[in-house]
């Protein structure tokens, strides 16, 4: 086929997307694809409009490629694309109203107070409470960038600073302390399965920026060693999660688990990431796909959609 894979791009998430891009071309040009890789960048997005291909792939992450926005011109053109539609995009993106979705369908999540305005900082804040150690983020970033664990009213200030350094909006998180899971699901409508649960063992304290994409800087074991009964927990809640947003394809979903045992999701990407080092890829081959077939496999269901 004709396949373009749209890769790079503006947000504070380029330099994985670039990897992810740049191992997705490879594997695809293996598998006899004839590839078109596109650094797409928003000031050239009228050429998606005029693109002669089979399917797009996308690898962006973050702003201007996973919050719907390179979807709805994708759409206007009449082109196949890998993952979800322009709502569900949105959707998962912002990670606030996504909780809301989350816990209308009985997904249990974790306290939280959204900052909307510098203006309103004073006021979030007594809202908050004193309520230490907290997680201060970006509503609409990925990669755990702007991140701060914030320990007193000091940090948590701070923090809040750099997170709207980063977004026009600022989730203020209660803090987990317990084991990171995530979960990828694959399939069309109706027939989505959930692949092997993960458990990442980060080597810093948090599973920050630099756990997730340099080499060494986290253990991924898969299929997790926990207790059955929250295996089968965590990927029926990534299951109903990519529902309940409307995700398309394929998405994976984060967790944490609490020492008492209680899983709470954080959040469903709908374009993980697919760098040799990603979680998605590690769990696929897990049952035997291999990333080349992986991504038949998201152009296939791509296609599926268009001609439902």
């Amino acid at each position: 086929m004709k396949v373009a894979v749209l890769y790079g791009g503006v947000s504070g998430e380029r330099e994985v997307s670039l990897t992810s891009g740049r191992g997705m071309i490879e594997a695809l040009k293996e598998r006899g694809h004839e590839v078109t890789a596109i650094d797409f960048h928003p000031e050239r997005a009228n050429e998606l409009l005029t693109l002669d291909v089979d399917v797009v792939v996308s690898a962006l992450h973050g702003k201007y490629g996973e919050d719907g926005r390179v979807q709805s011109l994708l759409e206007m053109a009449g082109i196949p694309y890998t993952g979800s539609g322009v709502l569900a995009s949105a959707l998962a993106m912002d990670k606030a109203r996504a909780k809301i979705i989350f816990a209308a369908f009985g997904i249990r999540v974790a306290r939280d107070v959204l900052i909307e305005s510098p203006k309103s900082i004073d006021a979030k804040v007594r809202e908050w409470g004193n309520e230490f150690p907290c997680v201060v983020k970006p509503a609409q970033e990925g990669s755990s960038n702007g991140l701060t664990i914030a320990f007193d009213e000091g940090m948590l200030r701070t923090g809040i600073e750099k997170a709207f350094a980063c977004d026009s909006a600022v989730l203020v998180e209660q803090y987990i302390k317990g084991k990171e899971l995530t979960v990828p699901v694959i399939g069309s409508f109706g027939q989505e399965e959930a692949l092997p649960v993960i458990e990442i063992i980060p080597k810093n304290e948090f599973y920050d920026y630099e756990s997730k994409y340099t080499e060494g800087g986290s253990i991924h074991v898969c299929p997790a060693e926990i207790p059955v009964e929250l295996t089968e927990e965590v990927q029926q809640a990534a299951i109903l999660a990519h529902r309940a947003l409307g995700c398309s394809g394929y998405s994976r979903s984060d967790f944490l688990v609490s020492d008492m045992g209680e899983a709470y999701i954080l959040e469903t990407n709908t374009l993980p990431g697919m760098t040799p080092l990603s979680l998605f890829p590690d769990s696929a081959r897990t049952v035997g796909i291999s990333y080349g077939e992986l991504l038949d496999r998201f152009i296939d269901l791509a296609l599926k959609r268009e001609t439902k």
